[in-house]
């Protein structure tokens, strides 16, 4: 989509005027209204002590005097504190409930971050006494099944009669974060998994979610919760495994269970991403109750604050020159180095690890390693194990890797969007970063209009010394000869 008819697209009323989350001030936690005791100590024993601007806003309008009373739409910049803004309120609102049923749903387009906003919730959610699930595919469907479901008196594996199981599951879980394939999996195929008791269903990196169709999961699971008068048909007349197999589940009237003189409420909903989309169309899917729409800054796309932003230029043959005489020049500082695909990513990190006595660990993170391996490496970056990971942008929404201090954009992003994520990953939480952008002499003047496009500080030409620079020439080019050979021999291989 062109710039022109971006700025040309209507734009639906509610986010004409936004409320600023940077008016908010942080917040002690001893000063938070309402706050449970529990909470409080949990979030303490995580190294917290207070709340971030964009979590002082959704708990006012959540849990505060808002009293979730419209649908939650935030846009905040990365590292800003969107997954504990969206946990909070969850767990604290779930505290009180008295039969375990699936109340809060939260969709994220990945499985690393499926995985990281699981052990958000767990940390907040554990002492409460409420349980979290995971679903994105990671093991065996049996063994997910096995810990999202459970039917009392019953072995695994035993065939049930599909009425009579009606009464008999229930969910092992309060909260589930899933991927949307594997959702989808579990509404079409797992016997018992319902979304009847569903309370809030949270959209994390909306604009990606929405983007693309993920088997139709958007308006399956608004299907699924919708409020519904033929519930009380006789037995006979249901076809609980209808819709391609799954347990037809429609919201109940009346009182739920579990929430003490509660009528059943609506399914609430928060959306959130560091680069909300504006379509109408997209956004109309989500089928937003008077929503409220909260925004970091004036303009729609801002970067950590305390991110510092360099261009490097140099010339394209000499570009992985250019990158390891930046790394060398970074010391030890943890470094998340981005390509422009997957392929881009494993031949430039080979092409590192020919760089004899380069004194660098380096890694790769792409998406053709096996999820097993990308956790592996994910893990051991975490650890400070290695210095260095080469990636993808699989690496670029949501992920949170404590301790890194620079990210370098080895091939420019095409888009505003891609910059905002990829520098996200450092300056997060109030830490200070740095973003370097390598590009050529015909790049520099697009990479301005790029970030023009941001709410961001001037940004700086850096330049590598250039003493480093013929210092690492002849073993560069040591180092091309050599990938090279690894690749002619790569193709001399036999495919299997």
């Amino acid at each position: 989509m062109t710039e022109e008819r971006q700025r040309s697209m209507a734009v639906l009323p509610w986010m004409r005027d936004p409320i600023d989350v940077t008016l908010c001030e942080e917040l002690p936690l001893h000063s938070v209204p309402l706050l449970h005791p529990t909470l409080q100590l949990a979030l303490q024993n995580m190294g917290i002590s207070k709340l971030f601007p964009v979590q002082v806003a959704v708990w006012q309008e959540t849990v505060g005097p808002g009293n979730f009373r419209r649908d939650i739409c935030v846009n905040s910049p990365t590292g800003s504190g969107k997954t504990l803004a969206y946990a909070l309120p969850i767990v604290q609102m779930l505290s009180t409930r008295v039969v375990k049923c699936l109340r809060a749903l939260v969709v994220v387009p990945t499985r690393d971050l499926a995985l990281q906003v699981k052990q958000v919730f767990d940390a907040v959610a554990s002492p409460l006494g409420l349980h979290v699930g995971l679903a994105v595919g990671q093991s065996s469907v049996a063994d997910e099944i096995s810990s999202l479901v459970y039917v009392p008196g019953h072995d695994p594996g035993t065939c049930f009669d599909p009425p009579d199981a009606l009464l008999r599951f229930q969910s092992k879980v309060d909260i589930l974060v899933a991927t949307p394939g594997r959702l989808m999996d579990h509404i079409n195929s797992t016997k018992g998994f319902t979304l009847e008791h569903l309370y809030y269903l949270v959209v994390d990196e909306t604009d990606r979610l929405l983007r693309e169709a993920y088997q139709s999961w958007l308006p399956t699971v608004l299907e699924l919760t919708q409020f519904s008068d033929d519930v009380f048909r006789p037995a006979d007349s249901l076809s609980p495994f209808s819709l391609g197999g799954a347990l037809r589940t429609r919201r109940r009237c009346g009182v739920e269970r579990g929430f003490k003189d509660n009528p059943y409420p609506r399914l609430a909903k928060m959306v959130l991403s560091a680069t909300l989309t504006q379509d109408p169309g997209r956004l109309v899917q989500l089928n937003l109750h008077h929503p409220l729409f909260l925004r970091a800054g004036k303009m729609r796309y801002r970067l950590p604050e305390n991110l510092e932003s360099y261009k490097l230029i140099c010339e394209r043959k000499v570009k992985p020159l250019y990158l390891v005489a930046l790394l060398k020049s970074l010391g030890e500082e943890k470094c998340i180095v981005f390509t422009k695909s997957v392929d881009s990513t494993h031949r430039l990190c080979k092409l590192l690890k020919c760089f004899g006595d380069l004194q660098i660990d380096i890694k790769e993170y792409s998406g053709l390693q096996h999820q097993r391996v990308r956790s592996k490496t994910l893990n051991e970056f975490r650890q400070g194990d290695f210095q260095v990971l080469v990636s993808s942008d699989a690496m670029t929404r949501g992920m949170d890797v404590e301790g890194v201090r620079n990210v370098i954009n080895y091939d420019m992003p095409k888009y505003i969007k891609t910059y905002v994520h990829r520098a996200g990953r450092t300056a997060r939480a109030g830490q200070t970063g740095r973003c370097f952008t390598m590009m050529a002499e015909d790049e520099v003047r697009r990479f301005k209009k790029l970030m023009q496009k941001a709410e961001a500080r001037s940004c700086l030409e850096h330049s590598v010394p250039s003493s480093l620079i013929e210092e690492l020439h002849t073993t560069y080019q040591s180092a091309l000869a050599k990938f090279k050979e690894i690749i002619l021999e790569t193709r001399k291989k036999p495919k299997d």
